[in-house]
């Protein structure tokens, strides 16, 4: 019998084998993994399209149904807006949507009279100045829809700004009223970089580029200046406020009047910040004389939320964490 006859069971037989079973599981194993990963790869693609098509479709539909909203009006009614929160560009009591609402319910031909619902603390002199001048312009266009602010937790401020430039205004005899005045904060960070040992280093093409950074120390003429720019700010706002209630203020020269306080109702009455203590309903049924109402107030959609929450910018980011948001009527 030859020597190199070897019997099945030898180790060189059994070694090819194993090797060719490793070789076959290595493939097995490596096909399954790849399908796992091309699993998961269309799975993030159609959960993609999917989130994709659910906000397209919020985007395309949302003012689709407020325009049938608005389209389906066909008897008498008092419109009402909500002006609720901060008073800002990006935020839901913003001028652009407090003004489309106020348009669209003075073009409305059943619209009796329009009622501002407001509970706010206030926001941007910008925006709520913008607001007080559409409401005088609607009101001289169209003298016979008259137009009436109901403030009811709150209406400080800006939030006052605007409701001033109202035919009447009413409150809750609880409600806080007034604070015309203007604010703006920051914070100083000097002290803490000089125990951290840390420098600042701003470099700028002008001499006062810089002049409200907080790791900086303030120079007198350049904390004048700033003081120069809120109490025009704030001289505007009172303008504004006797211009729009007249002699129904009890007192123009009362020391506190413009001194930022906040009142009751109440106490606004007495002071004719306020013309009379009464809800929105109160003033539609009573005084208006049209109990129903119509809410014209812009309802924003996901969609729009979003957006404009992306479209906030870095500069602004920065600005909040610094603690400087520019002057506010608050």
């Amino acid at each position: 019998m030859s020597d190199e006859w070897k019997s099945p069971s030898s180790p060189e037989r059994d070694d090819a084998g194993d090797a060719k079973s490793w070789k076959l599981l290595e493939k097995t194993l490596l096909a399954s993994v790849q399908e796992q990963r091309r699993s998961r790869r269309w799975g993030i693609f159609f959960k993609s399209l999917t989130f994709l098509y659910l906000f397209g479709a919020l985007a395309l539909f949302s003012p689709l149904m407020d325009f049938g909203k608005g389209a389906s009006r066909s008897t008498s009614h008092t419109a009402l807006i909500e002006v609720k929160g901060m008073i800002a560009d990006t935020e839901a009591a913003s001028a652009d949507n407090i003004v489309g609402s106020l348009r669209a319910a003075f073009e409305d031909e059943k619209t009796k009279g329009v009622i501002l619902r407001i509970n706010s603390p206030g926001g941007s002199p910008v925006q709520s100045g913008y607001i007080y001048d559409e409401i005088r312009r609607l009101r001289a266009q169209k003298p016979n829809i008259k137009v009436y602010a109901v403030i009811t937790d709150l209406g400080a401020s800006g939030a006052y700004y605007i409701a001033s430039a109202a035919d009447q205004i009413y409150a809750d005899k609880a409600s806080l009223v007034g604070s015309i005045g203007v604010t703006a904060a920051g914070f100083g960070f000097v002290g803490t970089m000089e125990k951290l040992g840390v420098d600042r280093r701003t470099y700028t093409s002008g001499e006062h580029k810089a002049f409200l950074d907080p790791f900086q120390p303030p120079k007198a003429d350049e904390t004048a200046f700033w003081q120069g720019v809120l109490d025009t700010t704030h001289n505007q706002f009172i303008a504004s406020v006797k211009a729009g209630r007249g002699d129904r203020l009890k007192d123009k020269d009362h020391p506190e009047l413009f001194s930022g306080l906040v009142w009751t109702g109440e106490q606004a009455v007495g002071l004719g910040l306020v013309d009379g203590l009464g809800s929105a309903s109160y003033v539609a049924r009573d005084i208006i004389g049209e109990k129903e109402m119509v809410d014209y107030t812009v309802k924003e959609s996901p969609f729009d939320r979003f957006s404009k929450k992306m479209g906030a910018s870095v500069a602004e980011q920065i600005a909040m964490w610094a603690g400087f948001t520019g002057p506010s009527l608050r």
